[in-house]
């Protein structure tokens, strides 16, 4: 809904991405899966703040 929590989401991506590449390049793979993991829970946070778009857009449309 804010726009610091999807700044935040996107970020977790992107921290996310860098820490699975760093991952492949250094062979560990533990360190590549928390990256997945980092990067999977950024996009459901943001999809769950689009969710809570949607819900207020769907609600300011039948309030008028």
């Amino acid at each position: 809904m804010g726009f610091l929590d999807k700044l935040k989401n996107k970020a977790q991506k992107a921290k996310g991405r860098s820490k699975e590449e760093a991952g492949r390049d250094t062979r560990d793979p533990y360190l590549e899966a928390e990256g997945r993991r980092d990067r999977m829970a950024g996009g459901a946070k943001q999809v769950g703040e689009q969710a809570k778009d949607a819900a207020k857009e769907a609600r300011d449309t039948f309030k008028r």
